[in-house]
């Protein structure tokens, strides 16, 4: 039906979309049937809304119960708190661009997220620590995630192809440099996953170094197995929702940016969407969340010294 009414406007066959009609410079715009927009939005939208919903309630978990004010907690918090950008800041522009295929908030809106966030445990981590370890993650997140994209660092080298081929009204797209590809693949996925891999290999070894001298399975050593447990799903989720995009993001460059756009999108929806699950692996796995959600749903959150209720 779209494409009827552009025929009858134009009077010319075949002319395509634009992003702005009146643009001499205008992005060509792929204009999807009305149908599967409005099921795209609800889609997108629903995935906005259970990815806050979600992770305020970790958040309000962790910073409510006093039971659970420790580092490790701190940097399930630091987590929470990026992924609930993700669905808040992220994921509604995102959903505009990708349906609408064109980008229509102004060059001065946020473009571009980078969230690499190093998930790690040990139990003789300090606050002060993870306060630190938390500040650097943020810090690097957002000197990639925005350094980059307005000093024009990831073109760098290829101003000239991005500007003859790439650039136009109502563009949203991230182009990088062979060098700047490479750079922000390893820096914000490659190097952080490796590192994770390596901290949980290593807190697998000493957990069952800890079995073997104890001897028996008691309560304790449940306890530790289930948290290793876990930190192998929230680590495997990350890796497997933002492999897909990562590789697309470092081998594009290389095959003269041949990537469908379509699929780009594709994958870093799914990358989107490790923000969603991360409070349901959560609430699967911790009998803390399911406990702190109950009181949180029935509003006995209000109730005095609730802040002290034993969760575990």
């Amino acid at each position: 039906m779209d494409v009827q009414i552009n025929i009858s406007q134009n009077g010319i066959l075949g002319k395509p979309f634009l992003c702005y009609e009146f643009s001499n410079t205008s992005c060509k715009k792929f204009v999807y049937p009305l149908e599967t927009r409005i099921l795209l939005y609800i889609l997108f939208s629903v995935s906005s809304i259970v990815t806050i919903i979600g992770n305020l309630l970790v958040i309000i978990t962790v910073i409510h119960f006093k039971q659970l004010h420790t580092p490790t907690n701190y940097l399930i918090l630091s987590l929470a708190v990026a992924d609930l950008l993700v669905g808040g800041v992220v994921m509604p522009p995102s959903m505009l661009r990708s349906i609408e295929t064109c980008w229509y908030l102004g060059d001065l809106f946020y473009r571009y997220y980078a969230i690499c966030h190093p998930f790690q445990y040990h139990s003789k981590m300090t606050s002060l620590t993870t306060l630190v370890m938390i500040i650097i993650c943020w810090t690097v997140s957002a000197a990639l995630g925005f350094g980059m994209v307005f000093m024009e660092l990831n073109i760098l080298g290829i101003e000239d192809v991005y500007y003859e081929n790439f650039d136009c009204d109502g563009s949203c797209m991230l182009l990088h440099s062979r060098e700047a590809a490479t750079a922000m693949s390893l820096t914000c996925f490659y190097v952080p996953a490796f590192v994770m891999l390596c901290i949980y290999l290593k807190i697998l070894h000493v957990a069952k170094r800890q079995v073997q001298a104890i001897q028996r399975v008691n309560s304790e050593s449940k306890k530790e197995g289930k948290a290793t447990k876990t930190l192998a799903i929230v680590m495997g989720v990350f890796l497997t929702f933002w492999i897909p995009f990562f590789l697309c993001n470092l081998i594009d460059p290389f095959i003269g940016y041949s990537v469908p756009p379509l699929l780009f999108d594709l994958f870093l929806w799914v990358g989107y969407y490790n923000s969603t699950c991360n409070p349901i692996v959560y609430a699967f796995f911790y009998s803390w969340f399911r406990h702190a959600f109950r009181i949180i749903l029935s509003v006995r959150i209000f109730h005095s010294n609730s802040s002290r209720t034993m969760l575990l």
